[in-house]
């Protein structure tokens, strides 16, 4: 635990750093800012990547979706708690660059990002105090399969990430974006949304029970943490969704127009 944890503090931070310098060399017309969105969001897909990876892993190598093991399952939630903790700063740093030029007090600035980006602090504090000892602790030797399920729900990132640097990099009119926007909202729909019927079905398959029957038959506080999971999940869907609509409304206005 304790080494896993200690590779998650060097490696996140230590990636970040890296990018930044890089980005750096390789672009030194950009700002500090523009350094910095896109070094956080390369750090983010990485992060991502490995999620992934290992969630797939873990859900191949489960059998028995309640009660077989794989090392992953646990292993990494260890060496995914720094990485929560450095994107938290990751962020700040962010929003303290982008509002360097308006001399605010630091009090000021950390008030302003707790405000503008409540929704994300409020899911990394759900990770980090709800999920992790639910995960690591609560569950016993059970479930390993649908913890690796929770992982590949990151598989939507990189492309998320992508937008974003693609937007930093004013190519929004591109075939790329809107190919990317594509598959950003399909696999959010895919791993974020449709991942917990998923869940359910895989559990009913195990039982012999059909997916309507599953949500009676497990604990309540499994239901109520599955809403909590997928509440946010709705909302960022409907704003890859509207913001999608836009993109495809705004490319037939001109070329209509």
């Amino acid at each position: 635990m304790l080494l896993t944890l200690a590779s998650g503090a060097l490696f996140f931070p230590g990636l970040f750093a890296l990018s930044i310098w890089a980005l750096h060399r390789l672009r030194p017309g950009w700002t500090e800012d523009d350094c910095l969105t896109v070094g956080t969001r390369l750090v983010s897909s990485v992060q991502a990547v490995l999620a992934t990876g290992a969630g797939l892993t873990v859900i191949i190598s489960c059998k028995n979706v309640v009660s077989d093991r794989h090392w992953l399952a646990t292993e990494y939630v260890w060496f995914l708690i720094p990485y929560m903790i450095y994107d938290f700063y990751a962020m700040y740093c962010c929003e303290r660059c982008r509002t360097k030029d308006q001399k605010l007090t630091r009090t000021t600035i950390i008030r302003n990002f707790l405000i503008e980006n409540r929704l994300m602090v409020t899911h990394h504090a759900v990770i980090l105090f709800f999920l992790v000892p639910i995960s690591q602790k609560l569950r016993g030797d059970l479930g390993d399969f649908f913890v690796g399920c929770i992982f590949t729900a990151e598989l939507s990132t990189p492309f998320v990430s992508l937008a974003r640097i693609m937007i930093q990099l004013k190519q929004q009119h591109t075939l790329l974006y809107k190919v990317n926007g594509i598959l950003t909202v399909t696999t959010f729909l895919f791993c974020r949304i449709l991942l917990f019927p998923f869940m359910y079905w895989s559990y009913g398959q195990q039982k012999g029970l059909s997916l309507l029957q599953v949500p009676f038959n497990i604990p309540l506080h499994c239901n109520m943490a599955n809403a909590i999971l997928i509440s946010p999940q709705l909302y960022w869907f409907s704003l890859l969704c509207k913001k999608a609509a836009r993109l495809f409304d705004t490319a037939k206005a001109k070329k209509d127009g």
